[in-house]
């Protein structure tokens, strides 16, 4: 069998036709065969994803992608056992190998292992139980709810309040993962907290910055007239024996797998604060959602699989042609978060230096993702992209269906931007001014909904797990493991406890700030 050093040699080698010459008339596609016409390759480089209601469009086509880059690709997945990689993962097999474990987000769902599947399914009704007994009164008047975790214990929540409750919402919630105490006093200020209930989501029950959050949050309690502070607080965590050493009632304790990843963990009670925002049928909308995006992921061969599709593409720039990052913009406010939650989904888990043998990777990994919202960055970042010396791929997202009532001008300028861009990035435009020249021949992606609603948001998530997974693959690194983000941690306590002593440099700004033991 070919290795993957022979694959990517292969890939460095090939033909790199411009996007113009792509969508030009039929070519010959040399190693890869003939090459389709525009119509033709529109058709083979984009597909849908079909949901109970609408679904989603991905397309690739403006992309470097042609059918050489595919088979060396698809030859790359044969060597690196991608298929029985994704067979193991769903599975609930061992994929976290440094760690021991398997990644059993996708049981969250309903997807996976029977066994682990149904006691998912019952944890999640579980979370149901208690937050239909909120909504109707049990621990009394709640109108407000401060969530409090970090990193995914706090993006996840937070793009899924921000996208699903602005037409409709049972629970006014914030969201705090910041241990600088401006955050949580701009939650305060915000709440009654007489109607107020506090969820601290932390998979460990000991992340320093949520449990002192969580104390502050007590006291602010107390001190406003809240006779038993400890009875407004639900847990969110795989360690539910901490939560009770720590103070929280049993029955207000809502667990979830040790199995289940922290950036991955939305699907689990992590995601209560979105359910009581929207209320239990449209997060479970969440999960149906991105159960429809497993079954394509898992059942589809890598020829038709849109995901995968996704994944060479990523790496085709990464890898070969030394993209330093990736660019995602969001057109629809309602997913002004998701450019974040993919920074820390992708950075987090391929952001590696040695492969799963424990060898040191021979190229590049995860780029560096960001991005932001629709027309606002146009005016800010888009410059570099259409004449910048740098090549950044692009992902556009956008929604047919607008997520307002106003004058239909609005969605209809706001979509017409969003493809223009598209066009003009790959089309460019040549001119004898050179500050008025455009190169083009820059890439992007397009994933237009059908609708943004529960569902669509639960499969957009999913999708981009599952990419994340496959890039994962391909490049022989674990994306489970999370050891880079240890030792800043460690040092922080080192300073904490004292007696250690740091660089000059550290030890002066130490004493700047009046820190220095």
């Amino acid at each position: 069998m070919t290795t993957a050093a022979e694959l990517w040699a292969r890939l460095d080698n090939l033909p790199r036709p411009t996007l113009g010459e792509l969508f030009s008339t039929q070519r010959d596609g040399g190693e890869g065969g003939s090459e389709p016409g525009n119509d033709e390759r529109v058709a083979n480089l984009s597909g849908r994803i079909e949901l109970d209601e609408g679904g989603i469009l991905f397309d690739w086509s403006k992309t470097h992608l042609d059918s050489a880059v595919i088979s060396a690709f698809k030859d790359l997945a044969e060597t690196m056992n991608f298929a029985e990689m994704r067979k193991k993962l769903f599975a609930g097999e061992i994929v976290n190998p440094t760690e021991g474990r398997a990644a059993d987000h996708g049981t969250l769902r309903g997807t996976g292992d029977e066994a682990k599947v149904e006691e998912a399914m019952a944890l999640i009704d579980r979370m149901g139980m208690l937050v239909e007994a909120i909504h109707q009164g049990a621990l009394g008047e709640i109108e407000h709810l401060i969530h409090i975790g970090i990193g995914g214990s706090a993006l996840g929540p937070a793009l899924g309040v921000d996208a699903l409750s602005r037409d409709l919402s049972y629970c006014d919630v914030h969201v705090v993962s910041n241990i600088d105490g401006v955050a949580l006093e701009e939650a305060f200020a915000r709440c009654d907290p007489a109607k107020t209930l506090i969820a601290v989501a932390s998979k460990t029950f000991t992340t320093i910055e949520t449990m002192t959050n969580a104390e502050s949050a007590l006291k602010w309690l107390s001190d406003n007239g809240v006779s038993d502070p400890g009875g407004r607080v639900i847990a969110l965590t795989a360690n539910p024996e901490g939560a009770v050493e720590w103070g929280v009632d049993e029955t207000r304790i809502l667990p979830f797998q040790e199995s289940v990843g922290g950036r991955y963990s939305i699907w689990s009670s992590i995601g209560f604060p979105i359910a009581m925002a929207v209320g239990m049928d449209d997060f479970r909308a969440f999960l149906a959602g991105a159960k429809a995006v497993d079954a394509h992921f898992r059942d589809t061969d890598i020829s038709d699989n849109l995901v995968v599709r996704a994944a060479f593409a990523d790496l085709y720039y990464a890898r070969v042609r030394g993209c330093q990052t990736r660019a995602v913009f969001a057109y629809d406010e309602r997913l002004g978060l998701f450019p974040d939650y993919l920074q820390q989904l992708e950075m987090e888990s391929n952001g590696k230096r040695v492969t799963v043998d424990m060898q040191p990777v021979d190229g590049p990994t995860a780029p560096i993702t960001w991005g932001g919202v629709g027309t606002d960055a146009q005016h800010a970042v888009f410059q570099l992209l259409h004449q910048g010396t740098h090549l950044v791929p692009v992902d556009f997202i956008a929604s047919i269906a607008p997520g307002d009532d106003l004058d239909p001008a609005h969605h209809r300028i706001l979509l017409m931007n969003c493809f223009a861009q598209g066009a003009a990035l790959m089309a460019g435009k040549k001119g004898d001014d050179p500050a008025r020249n455009y190169p083009g021949d820059r890439p992007s992606a397009t994933i237009l909904c059908d609708d943004l609603d529960a569902a669509t948001l639960g499969a957009l998530i999913a999708f981009h797990e599952h990419r994340t997974f496959a890039n994962a693959v391909l490049l022989g690194i674990n994306p489970f493991d999370q050891f880079g983000v240890e030792l800043g941690k460690q040092m922080a306590k080192a300073i904490e406890q004292g007696g250690e002593r740091f660089d000059a440099s550290t030890e002066a700004l130490l004493q700047a700030a009046g820190l220095s033991q």
